[in-house]
């Protein structure tokens, strides 16, 4: 039994910056674009898109030299779209295979992904690179994927590819041929090497290759052998994989300060659709969306929605985040909006034949969020006891689906009814030795034959709501016979007596 020969797939996406910028702007995808970085006025081009190189636009051009064709959009790099893009990627990656190795460059994406023994789950290379290339696509990144037995020579063929090129497989072997026409700047080689290579007529890695290896080691070391290496497709690596985070999270920054809700949705659609696909590719859905706001004068406006059910719903989303937003608008013009999304499990509740058919939960959701926006945010939901002892004291809560091993447990114990008084009616109690000896109530005395008590309570007793509490269960008889058994209180902040509450 022979071990399974290594295979290594690398991802190489260039023009990382501006594709990161774009992949969330459609409408900019006919027009060109570059990116700019540095301090004004020394701003320079760092990366254009492929209609900005059409029409003569080149990396390191001045602000003032883009300027002169002929509409031009000009971006600023943002650091934070680019670290949440290459997140999205290299989750994509790890889709594959959990051994992944980021090998970004400053202006390029680059991983590299072993995806040796996965021919039984993604089918051969050819099938597994297509696959790839299809996911990064609908992240609305266009990409290149080179795949090798050598680490080095899957990477060199990913960054040498022409761009219209997406999937190159190369056979154990014929590394070295499939190197042979590249440049030699698909290697790591520093501008130095590059012109000592220059006079020597070395400009393709199939004539570095041909070198002999002692005479190429005594003129530039242990680099000129590491080089050569590289250039033949034999030189060997470490593979050191990290773990990608899962984060869902997207951003997207406006080109000027908008205040038109409606106009945000559209953004907000877009990475929606990149945040379902990510999290659907887990067999998860979206269970809570948080929009992040930047506003200008450095402020922030923050919102998170969350639907009874966790759902993947895109529709749905954008209609709750849109009531959301019209319930709480921020207070000045927008000037980038981002979002965080928390995952969960998807439900799935099978009913009886003869089960009544429950409402959708996704309408229900759009449903309590308008009366929300009616009757205010705290008055919708379901009611639940606080910590305390004040009676009739609640408040509202969201709505919560109840879990699914939640049972109610019958008493075996008989019990008395309790009909609550709502409000509580006054009554006037006489005392003897501070304990209930008759009372008068809805105009008939009655007196007290047994009595239980009495239980205290109070608190928030650091407000002005504080309260204490004196209460008897009271068994009692009026004149006629009549039996009345009742709860009384005595509020002793106030020193007040009430009826609350009559057993039947």
């Amino acid at each position: 039994m022979t071990n399974e020969a290594s295979l290594y797939a690398c991802l190489y996406v260039r023009e990382f910056p501006a594709q990161s910028l774009l992949r969330l702007r459609p409408e900019l995808h006919g027009a060109a674009c570059v990116v700019m970085t540095g301090e004004v006025p020394s701003e320079k081009v760092c990366s254009l898109n492929t209609k900005a190189r059409l029409v003569g636009m080149k990396h390191r051009m001045s602000r003032v030299e883009v300027e002169t064709f002929a509409n031009p959009i000009i971006m600023r790099r943002s650091t934070v779209a680019e670290s949440m893009t290459k997140a999205a990627l290299l989750e994509v990656a790890g889709s594959f295979s959990p051994q992944v190795e980021d090998r970004s460059e400053d202006t390029a994406f680059l991983c590299g992904i072993d995806i040796t023994g996965t021919r039984s789950l993604f089918g051969p290379p050819e099938q597994l690179g297509r696959s790839l290339i299809t996911q990064i696509r609908a992240s609305g990144i266009s990409a290149s994927v080179a795949v090798s037995t050598n680490f080095h020579t899957a990477v060199s063929l990913a960054k040498g590819f022409s761009r219209r090129a997406s999937v190159q497989v190369v056979a154990f072997g014929q590394e070295g041929a499939a190197l042979s026409s590249l440049p030699l700047t698909v290697l790591a080689v520093s501008d130095t090497q590059l012109e000592t290579f220059a006079s020597w007529g070395i400009y393709r890695l199939g004539e570095l290759a041909t070198l002999p290896e002692k005479e190429l080691i005594s003129r530039m070391g242990q680099d000129g052998k590491r080089l050569r290496q590289m250039a033949a497709g034999s030189l060997p690596h470490l593979f050191q994989a990290a773990e990608p985070v899962f984060r869902l999270e997207d951003r997207l920054e406006l080109d000027s300060p908008l205040d038109v809700l409606e106009s945000l949705l559209f953004g907000i659609a877009m990475m929606l659709d990149q945040l379902i696909a990510r999290v659907s590719a887990r067999v998860l859905a979206l269970a809570s969306v948080t929009v992040t706001l930047d506003l200008e004068g450095s402020g922030t406006h923050e919102r998170t929605v969350r639907p009874a059910l966790p759902t993947n719903d895109k529709q749905l989303w954008i209609k709750l985040l849109h009531l959301d937003l019209e319930a709480h608008p921020p207070r000045a013009a927008i000037l980038a909006v981002g979002l965080r999304a928390d995952s969960g499990s998807t439900s799935k509740v099978q009913l009886g034949l003869f089960s009544p058919q429950l409402p959708e939960a996704g309408r229900l959701d759009i449903t309590l969020a308008r009366l929300s926006a009616l009757v205010g945010e705290g008055n919708v939901g379901s009611p639940a006891l606080p910590d305390q002892h004040l009676p009739g004291s609640f408040r509202i809560e969201p709505f919560t689906l109840p879990s699914g091993d939640a049972t109610i447990t019958a008493s075996p114990m008989s019990r008395v009814s309790l009909r609550q008084l709502r409000p509580p009616e006054p009554v006037a109690v006489m005392l003897k030795d501070a304990r209930p000896e008759s009372l008068r109530f809805r105009t008939r005395r009655y007196v007290v034959e047994h009595l239980y008590g009495p239980w205290f309570a109070s608190g928030a007793w650091w407000s002005r709501d504080r309260y204490g509490l004196e209460q008897w269960d009271l068994d009692a008889r009026s004149e006629d016979g009549s039996l009345l058994c009742c709860c009384v209180v005595r509020d002793r902040v106030r020193n007040r007596w009430q009826m609350e509450a009559l057993y039947d």
